[in-house]
């Protein structure tokens, strides 16, 4: 995969599976005053949704700030933030240049960032304007109780927190291994940060490209999802959102 100047990517495959922890958000939308709400398709890959105005990738400090007026006009018909929906949208528009063969849309995106945090919001968490979440988005101790996989600390506890176990981080529930190889800074402020809506979006779209290869497809995109969570419940409960988003409701 071609880099974006800034972020100087290496694309290396990972064997460990990114994102465990599921959030399941209660948000109903309706058409417009009047309107039924639109029927909200079953298939994979999802549709694209709402596509994003041109913006200037590579525009100093948060490029993602190009699209916060496409994502107000959108966010309350989705129950999304504007920052997170801006996220979504600039990880997507990245990626149609340095991997245009992916062809990854925000809406799978934002059906992740539905699952695995509430767009940023889990456990009374904040979106702040620069892409910042906090208190820290942490998964669960991974210690191999039932239903959790055992994963002993990887990186001494410096990016989760726990010395003892690995914990998901953030808004994507990335693991420390692997952030540390598929991690970038996708708002240009010198780090690759995990609870940082902006890095994390962007690195989890690397990492669904090189897992799935083209996401336009059925196959591609079963596979990426696949790789992101190794369960078919997840897979379904991603697609459901992603397709809602595509017709412009919350799920």
């Amino acid at each position: 995969m071609d880099g974006v100047r800034r972020f100087g990517w290496t694309a290396r495959r990972s064997s460990v599976v990114a994102g465990l922890a599921a959030v399941v958000v209660g948000v109903s939308a309706c058409g417009s005053l009047g309107q039924p709400r639109p029927e909200i398709p079953e298939g994979v890959p999802p549709g694209l949704g709402a596509p994003t105005p041109p913006i200037d990738l590579d525009a100093p400090g948060r490029s993602a700030d190009q699209l916060l007026g496409w994502a107000a006009e959108r966010s309350d018909g989705l129950g999304v933030g504007v920052t997170a929906l801006s996220a979504y949208g600039y990880a997507a528009a990245v990626m149609q240049r340095a991997a245009p063969e992916c062809g990854i849309g925000w809406t799978t995106l934002a059906g992740i960032g539905s699952v695995e945090s509430a767009h940023g919001t889990h456990g009374g968490a904040t979106v702040a304007p620069d892409g910042s979440t906090s208190p820290p988005i942490r998964g669960v101790p991974l210690d191999g109780r039932p239903g959790v996989a055992e994963i002993p600390d990887t990186d001494g506890g410096e990016l989760d927190g726990d010395t003892e176990f690995d914990r998901a981080m953030g808004p994507m529930q990335f693991i420390p291994e692997t952030w540390r190889q598929w991690g970038v800074d996708a708002n240009g402020d010198g780090i690759a940060d995990p609870d940082d809506i902006d890095d994390a979006t962007l690195s989890a779209a690397r990492y669904l490209c090189a897992s799935g290869g083209d996401l336009t497809t059925p196959e591609g995109w079963h596979a990426a999802l696949m790789a992101y969570n190794l369960s078919g419940d997840y897979l379904r409960l991603v697609r459901d959102r992603a397709n809602a988003y595509s017709v412009g409701v919350a799920p």
